[in-house]
């Protein structure tokens, strides 16, 4: 229960036992140097032995999340053996800068990736930045030791729809024809894919769920006839007709508006990373970028207890145990790059200080400005990290005049996550116009 301020009898029980566990996180607390140290990511060694390691954001917008997760990564990938990294953004986007930094093709500045909102994500100069770096790490270097970038997410039913095509028109122009014609059910929605949804469910379109199986289906057998000849263009139009299927039933379950649309979004990306996982012949070791609402256990959330619903992290560690391990990222107060409705420009926008009895609440008091918290250590910090509160979740679109209800719910942060980086005062991320010519 939200307490209010006004009473002048002294601290509640509820604040001294709010200043009782900032001090306990203070005690337990690993101070991080600034993120541009060269030994920012040094503490997270301790994450490294694992198959996979996701790293969340408290925002979509924020640019010390994004600067420190890549500086995680980077050390993950250097020092660790980590070949891949899997992000919350369309596989289409993400395929084409994969190939730019394997060294496979230019990008191109006439068709740049990630253009459909919200832009600024995957878009910007933080962004830019380890782009450019994970092309100097894998120049020179063999390609079974190089690290690739894939997208886990499902919104891009047009781009992918093209790339099926364009890879059966280089290879098969028969079959391309057919999957012309198949995937010319979507097309009349393709620019409002929701409005898809409300036209099947009102019995005004028959649907197109039959076709975009059947095409994905039929594409996936000639992995097993010509499995010599498979190879990454293979695996990224396999991925694509995945997509198809997979959105086209995301935006049937999308127009009602239910839990169902979260958690066959989820679904996709966990099944994708575990593609990716095993794919090119080899196990790779992968580091996940997304939200720390699907980083994060979602079963020690409000989502699985009152909206029934699942997430990436909860997926990982029923399928992967203790081969996986969680890390979530917060903040007190700064700003965010954010819109403040779906399709509205970015705004830069003042992040209002943490809510009393959330858990930023309780990071903030402990008086350290950044620091990585390990949630697995101390019996007694867990124990109290454990005990559900308020916590904080903006992801492109931050509504702070409605910010309790917009953007808190309750969690037990130490049932979502392994650990916890904190960064007391943050800054926006900067949009990149010139991206593709990183």
């Amino acid at each position: 229960m939200m307490r209010t301020a006004g009473h002048a009898r002294g601290p509640s029980r509820g604040a001294t036992a709010d200043a009782a566990l900032a001090g306990l996180i203070a005690e337990h607390a690993q101070p991080l140097p600034d993120i541009a140290d060269a030994g920012f990511a040094d503490a997270f060694d301790a994450y490294a032995d694992v198959d996979v390691v996701l790293i969340g954001d408290g925002t979509h917008g924020t640019s010390e999340f994004y600067r420190a997760r890549a500086a995680i990564t980077q050390r993950l990938v250097t020092q660790h053996g980590f070949r891949a990294v899997a992000i919350e953004a369309d596989w289409p986007d993400a395929s084409t800068v994969n190939r730019y930094v394997q060294g496979d093709t230019p990008l191109d500045a006439a068709r740049p990736p990630f253009q459909r909102f919200p832009a600024w994500m995957w878009r910007n100069r933080e962004m830019a930045a380890f782009v450019r770096w994970l092309r100097e790490h894998n120049a020179g270097r063999p390609r079974d030791q190089r690290a690739g970038l894939y997208g886990l997410d499902i919104y891009s039913l047009d781009t992918s729809m093209a790339a099926v095509l364009a890879y059966l028109d280089r290879l098969d122009p028969d079959a391309a024809a057919l999957a012309r014609s198949r995937y010319g059910c979507l097309s009349p929605w393709i620019a409002h894919p929701i409005r898809y949804g409300g036209a099947v469910l009102h019995g005004d379109y028959e649907g197109c769920a039959q076709a975009v199986v059947a095409q994905c289906r039929d594409l996936l057998e000639r992995e097993l006839s010509h499995a010599a000849e498979l190879d990454a263009d293979f695996f990224d139009a396999a991925e694509n007709a995945r997509v198809v299927a997979a959105a086209e039933e995301y935006y049937r379950a999308a127009y009602l508006g239910s839990q169902e649309s979260w958690n066959l979004r989820d679904m996709h990306m966990a099944d994708t990373l575990d593609r990716i996982r095993r794919s090119h012949g080899a196990t790779r070791k992968v580091v996940v970028w997304a939200h720390n609402s699907h980083v994060g256990d979602a079963r020690a959330t409000d989502m699985a207890h009152h909206r029934g619903e699942l997430n990436i992290g909860q997926l990982c560690r029923q399928r992967y145990g203790l081969r996986c391990v969680s890390i979530g990222m917060g903040t007190y107060a700064g700003q965010v790059a954010a819109a403040d409705a779906w399709d509205q420009p970015m705004q830069v926008m003042d992040v209002r200080p943490a809510l009393p009895d959330s858990h930023e609440h309780c990071m903030h008091g402990a008086g350290i400005e950044r620091f990585l918290l390990d949630l697995r250590d101390d019996d007694d910090l867990r124990g109290e990290l454990h005990q559900s509160r308020l916590e904080r979740f903006i992801g492109v679109i931050y509504l702070p005049q409605t910010e309790r209800l917009s953007h808190y719910m309750r969690a037990e942060l130490a049932g979502q996550f392994d650990a916890w980086v904190w960064l007391d005062r943050t800054s926006a991320l900067q949009p990149a116009d010139d991206w593709p010519t990183v």
